[in-house]
């Protein structure tokens, strides 16, 4: 049986509840700590830890998404030139985040960023004439660009033999291949960044209620929010409210923002894509590779299914990750129900929903003929990078699930995208984030996002708070070269980022190109 509390009588209205203990929420919940000491803030999360699910570090392949070497964030046009304005935003948004994190390592909030972020080199990687040719031209719209300094290119084998060992050896020695790299990737943990970050609140007087899960939320008539809570321990349903709700349950965030009945929300929908990865725990193979490489998408393939070999680290401990590769059920979260997709269905969003499918057949055989894939065949696609690799030293890992955003657009009814998005009422009062890549890279924005459009009023208060912050908020970097070279530098000192881990230089001549 389940017992209502009513809490109306003896708890006071939330400046601000956080749905979902993510990156997202812990990264509000920073911001706004920071920025108003004194309101009231209590997160709810129905697990039983903090980033468990999308921001889990094995949920997610860890990159600090920079468009360093992320491929499908430069469109070659039809004239043959290479659009990288997308890359240059995604950029600007990493450094952002770079930034905030550097304060709160400086301010002493954060004790050691090894524990979450190291320096691992981002790599682009392509064989085949068409392809060296575009990631040439790729390299030189983007090497002059003071936000990708220090980007190299190289079509050399015995160069690509020094950067990459493990995937030039055994390699065809007449296949066109090339390269780009740049030293300042990241490989970022977030599932460890999430939990230092709540960690911190918690001592700042934030409530965090694990196992507590936000089933309903209303508007009352005084203009504010009541959510119906579900303490699944004691199996109670209490009732809380805020005049503020930020909704960053991941995948779950859609049916919650269904439940608000705001406006904004009406008409979207949700299309959930899981991920898998193959995983090398090998040390003697890890110790042969030190790069996050990404390729380019088959033919026919969304954005999201671009392949890459990654180093991870986590927990101090190297390893290798392969993928991602498509999975499908219809949970919203790895933990969610099967229900999920259908029970997001509703009147005012089924036409547009309808309309994806027809539009997204060749999505739906892709993630068919992903689902039916043996583990051989996933290691051919592996063998595209690692040509001797074998197949006992992978294991399968299910990565996290990704609810894509269906929505009407101007390019017509049902659109699939391919980002994030932040929902909000027009009074600002409740916002949701909804969509996937390049996510948690991109915090930092994405939260000075909601708090623009939530909290209009106080913004200009804030300004120079937020300016201590992020000393490029309000700038646009690409404008301030200097600016630029001065948060690469200063970042990079307070996450620890110029200590570069030991890596075994191969020769040519050590690589046996077949």
């Amino acid at each position: 049986m389940v017992r209502t509390v009513n809490m109306s009588n003896r708890q006071t209205t939330a400046d601000v509840i956080l749905i979902g203990a993510g990156i997202m929420s812990a990264t509000l919940g920073s911001l706004l700590k920071e920025l108003v000491p004194d309101w009231e803030i209590t997160v709810y999360e129905k697990l039983a830890k903090a980033g468990e699910e999308s921001s889990n570090e094995w949920n997610n392949a860890g990159t600090g998404h920079a468009s360093l070497c992320e491929l499908n964030y430069t469109v070659q046009k039809p004239d043959g030139s290479v659009d990288i304005s997308k890359a240059v935003k995604v950029n600007e948004e990493f450094q952002v985040s770079r930034q905030f994190w550097s304060y709160l390592v400086n301010s002493k909030l954060i004790r050691n960023p090894r524990d979450f972020i190291a320096s691992v080199p981002h790599m682009s990687f392509v064989h085949g004439e068409k392809d060296v040719a575009f990631l040439k031209k790729r390299f030189e719209a983007m090497s002059g660009n003071p936000l990708f300094q220090g980007m190299e290119f190289s079509d050399d084998p015995a160069k690509l033999a020094e950067w990459i060992p493990l995937m030039l050896k055994d390699r065809a020695a007449n296949e066109p291949i090339a390269a780009t790299r740049i030293e300042s990737g990241t490989d970022v943990n977030f599932g460890a960044l999430t939990r230092i970050l709540f960690d911190q609140l918690k001592s700042q007087n934030v409530g965090i209620k694990f196992k507590h899960s936000v089933e309903d939320i209303k508007r009352t008539s005084e203009g504010l929010w009541e959510l119906k809570i579900r303490n699944m321990d004691q199996g109670t349903v209490e009732r809380q409210r805020a005049k503020f709700v930020f909704i960053g349950g991941g995948g779950g965030s859609l049916h919650l923002l269904q439940k608000s009945g705001i406006p904004e929300g009406k008409g979207i929908g949700g299309f959930p894509v899981s991920g898998l990865f193959m995983v090398c725990q090998n040390p003697d193979i890890v110790a042969k590779h030190h790069a996050k490489v990404y390729g380019k998408a088959p033919v026919g393939a969304p954005p999201m299914s671009v392949p890459h070999l990654d180093t991870r680290v986590i927990d101090n401990k190297e390893s290798l990750l392969f993928g991602p590769f498509a999975g499908f059920t219809p949970k919203f979260l790895k933990t969610g129900s099967m229900f999920d997709l259908i029970t997001s269905v509703k009147p005012h969003n089924l036409v547009t929903m309808m309309a994806a499918g027809v539009k997204n057949m060749s999505l739906t055989t892709y993630l068919i003929k992903q689902v039916m894939l043996s583990k051989e065949q996933r290691m051919e696609a592996l063998r595209e990078f690692i040509p001797n690799a074998k197949s006992e030293d992978w294991d399968l890992l299910v990565a996290g699930q990704r609810v894509q955003i269906i929505k009407d657009t101007a390019a017509g009814k049902g659109t699939l995208q391919f980002g994030t998005e932040v929902i909000s009422a027009a009074d600002g009062s409740i916002a949701a984030l909804l969509g996937a890549s390049p996510g948690a890279s991109t915090a930092v924005s994405v939260m000075l996002e909601v708090i623009q459009k939530c909290f209009p009023q106080h913004v200009k208060a804030w300004e120079p708070k937020l300016k201590e912050m992020i000393p490029s908020y309000g700038v646009q970097l690409l404008k301030k070269p200097e600016l630029i070279r001065e948060i690469h530098a200063s970042t990079a000192k307070a996450l620890g980022l110029d200590d570069k881990p030991p890596f075994i230089e191969h020769t040519a001549d050590e690589i046996k190109l077949g």
